[in-house]
C-alpha cells in the first residue's frame, strides 16, 4: 500500500533546485539594479557576498534540470548540499558585513572598491576618479526596516541554505 500523503522526493528535490536557481538569481539581479539603476556603489564586502550567487544559481539550474530529468538521485542532492553550503559560506560573509556596519568588529583595513564608478572612457576618466568616492564596508548606505542590503542577505542566505539542505536530505 502506497503512502499518498508522503510528498515525492524527485518533485520535491527538482522544485527546491528550481527555487534555488531563480532566487539566487533574483537576488543577484536585484544587486546588480540598485547598483545600476539605484547608483548605489558596492563595497568590497558586499562584492565578496555575491559570489555564492554566482556560482549557486548555475548549480542549482543544474540540479533542477538533473532532477527533472530523472538523473542520479545522489547528484542532485549532493549539488543541493553544495548550494546549502554556498549559502552558509555567503551567511558568514553577510553576518561579518552587517557586524562592520553595525560597529560590533572592524572590517578590513583594505576595504575599499578602487575601481567602482569609474569610465572606461578616457576622456573623463580624470573626472570620474576626482569625483567617485568608493564606499566604506562600515556604512550602510540604504537601510529597510534596520536592516541593510548586508542584514537582508543574512535572511535570505539563511532561508536558502534551509531550503537547499531539505532538499538535499529528501531521500528516495
Amino acid at each position: 500500500m502506497s503512502d499518498l500523503s508522503r510528498p515525492d522526493p524527485v518533485r520535491t528535490r527538482t522544485l527546491s533546485a528550481a527555487f534555488l536557481a531563480v532566487a539566487m538569481a533574483a537576488v543577484v539581479l536585484s544587486a546588480l539594479g540598485f547598483e545600476h539603476i539605484g547608483g548605489y556603489i558596492p563595497c568590497a564586502l558586499c562584492l565578496l557576498q555575491r559570489v555564492p550567487y554566482y556560482i549557486g544559481a548555475p548549480l542549482m539550474l543544474i540540479a533542477a534540470l538533473l532532477s527533472l530529468f530523472r538523473g542520479p538521485s545522489w547528484a542532485v542532492r549532493g549539488l543541493l548540499a553544495i548550494g546549502g553550503l554556498l549559502m552558509l559560506y555567503g551567511l558568514g560573509y553577510a553576518i561579518y558585513h552587517s557586524g562592520v556596519e553595525w560597529h560590533w568588529w572592524a572590517g578590513p583595513a583594505s576595504c575599499t572598491n578602487t575601481a567602482a564608478g569609474v569610465t572606461t572612457d578616457a576622456g573623463s576618466l580624470l573626472g570620474d576618479l576626482n569625483s567617485k568616492k568608493p564606499p566604506s564596508c562600515d556604512e550602510a548606505v540604504f537601510r529597510l526596516f534596520g536592516l541593510s542590503f548586508a542584514g537582508w542577505n543574512v535572511l535570505v542566505s539563511a532561508a536558502l541554505a534551509v531550503i537547499a539542505f531539505r532538499g538535499a536530505m529528501t531521500r528516495g
